[in-house]
């Protein structure tokens, strides 16, 4: 069988390909040298030769990334800021780009960086509200439009599919961040999005232990090669031994993905109309806003993060965090093991996000574990 045939759950197990034809070893393996020997026509054995242009191990993990989001290419980074701000090196000087208000602030403390160096204009649109994306569109202005869907941390859902219908109209390229649905029950690209975006530290690698980012793209175009040659030059792409990391934990993902799912509804539901909870914040609920839009672009399983808004004030919320026994204080997402974080903390007193919202990384530990405790830290509020 080739591997178009396959289904996504064997191409991530196999890393693409089951045994190394060089050894037979069936654990991909880890190429650490910094260069390559070129030929008797001093020609490049490889498709490259030195470890910054890529390696065989990072040429894996990176086809594997592509062959799950269906995409023609990818490239990965030694952060997903990395990643992020070698594709805004691509806009145009002074070019448009539009972006949801609330979203990963990293992202977005970036791309107003980037308004304030007169290198772009931003436009910051309200998710919430109907119509807002197309209405902050520039036709012919407009070069990038940049989406999180869950939106981190208030996992409102964009509509990719109207998305990259009102960019491409205004003739700009649509962006997704789908770092909260992991290549598993989401794929941008089918939806008609031009480039998708991963912290791969969180599901992709899955395990706490591995800093990088990766972007796919649906068309090898100018762009495309651009974005390759700028992480050259930049020195950016991912190393072989956490190439190598990622590429172990990418052949879990599915498996990882639907426990924490699972997990993570069962937690929603329990708590959705407790008493010392305002709201929970999750579209696998059939209360929330958008679980239509849920439900039509995420097919297997409303992944692992949610939020929930404390009946209480901002210190209520932080204290939760650290009453939390097998929930762990601490950033990030994605791994294993859950993880609550006050997100005002984290991003300071200018952020958007409400003072009383605690974020959770739900892991695959049983359900029954995480909900009594979070139960009896919400005992002592």
């Amino acid at each position: 069988m080739s591997n178009s045939d396959l289904r996504p759950e064997t191409v991530a197990a196999h890393a693409l390909r089951a045994v190394d034809e060089a050894t037979g070893a069936v654990v991909p393996p880890i190429y650490t040298s910094t260069t390559y020997a070129r030929d008797e026509n001093y020609k490049p054995k490889l498709k490259e030769n030195y470890v910054r242009n890529g390696n065989p191990t990072l040429w894996q993990a990176e086809d594997t990334i592509a062959a799950l989001e269906q995409g023609t290419g990818a490239l990965l980074f030694a952060s997903g800021m990395a990643a992020i701000t070698t594709l805004t090196e691509t806009i145009p000087h002074g070019a448009h780009v539009v972006a949801p208000d609330v979203m990963y602030y990293g992202t977005r403390d970036w791309l107003k960086r980037l308004e304030t160096l007169g290198r772009i204009s931003l436009t910051l649109f309200d998710p919430r509200r109907p119509g807002a994306l197309a209405a902050a569109l520039q036709k012919g202005r407009t070069d990038l439009v940049w989406i999180e869907t869950p939106l981190n941390p208030t996992w409102d859902v964009i509509d990719i599919e109207a998305a990259a219908t009102a960019s491409h109209a205004a003739g700009a390229i649509l962006a997704v961040d789908a770092t909260a649905t992991a290549a598993v029950t989401t794929r941008p690209l089918l939806l008609g999005a031009d480039i998708v975006f991963h912290s791969a530290t969180k599901y992709l690698n899955g395990h706490s232990d591995v800093l990088a980012g990766v972007l796919v793209t649906r068309e090898l175009n100018q762009r495309w090669s651009d974005v390759a040659m700028l992480r050259t030059k930049m020195g950016s792409p991912l190393p072989p031994l956490e190439s190598w990391l990622l590429m172990r934990g990418l052949r879990t993902v599915f498996v990882r993905f639907r426990q924490c799912s699972a997990n993570a509804l069962a937690i929603a539901r329990h708590f959705e109309k407790h008493p010392k909870i305002e709201r929970v914040l999750y579209p696998g609920l059939s209360s929330h806003p958008e679980h239509a839009v849920a439900a039509r672009q995420m097919t297997d399983g409303y992944g692992g993060m949610m939020s929930i808004l404390v009946k209480g004030s901002f210190d209520d919320a932080k204290r939760l965090c650290t009453r939390l026994k097998v929930i762990v204080p601490a950033t990030s997402l994605g791994g294993v093991e859950s993880l609550a974080e006050h997100r005002k903390s984290v991003e300071g007193p200018a952020s958007p996000v409400p003072d009383n919202l605690v974020r959770l990384s739900i892991g695959i530990e049983h359900a029954d574990d995480l909900i009594a405790d979070l139960e009896q830290a919400l005992s002592g509020l």
